[in-house]
């Protein structure tokens, strides 16, 4: 009867093993379940901003690139017009002399307004740049601050 009694104590203490062993695993499953939820949750909100930002940088960047076409645009059309102008006065002029002159002239000031152009442009484009990134460096710096939280947590 001693032996019946300790196989019955025996299984009441594997039960109460096993009861304590899943009440611990449950519990362990539920915090998780929830910090994963809590996570997905701050994960959703901080795609969403990422996508936010994403479009603010394309519409920075879209007008960016109208800025820049409309200034290329103004540029050639000025210069056209310019070197039409010159290519008149070159034909009327009376020697060689002056149309060398006038020739030189006109290549010299067309090389200055188009390097002053291109400093326009280098400037514009690069000022776009920095607008068009600075969203997405606001979200670069978001993701390592979830990073870290998530790594302190």
């Amino acid at each position: 009867m001693a032996k019946a009694k300790s196989a019955g104590e025996q299984i009441s203490a594997t039960a109460n093993t096993f009861e304590t062993a899943f009440k611990t695993g449950s519990e362990a499953l539920k915090a998780n379940f929830e910090k994963a939820v809590k996570n997905y949750d701050q994960f959703l909100g901080f795609q969403k901003d990422t996508v936010e930002a994403c479009v603010k940088a394309a519409n920075v960047a879209g007008k960016g690139a109208e800025t820049l076409h409309n200034e290329i645009y103004a540029f050639s059309k000025q210069s056209i017009e310019d070197a039409i102008t010159h290519g008149k006065a070159v034909m009327a002029t009376k020697s060689v002399h002056e149309a060398f002159e006038l020739q030189t002239g006109f290549a010299k000031s067309a090389f200055e307004a188009y390097v002053a152009n291109m400093t326009k442009l280098s400037e514009l484009a690069v000022a776009t740049s920095k607008e068009t990134f600075e969203p997405i460096q606001g979200r670069v710096q978001a993701w390592v601050d979830v990073v870290q939280s998530a790594r302190a947590a």
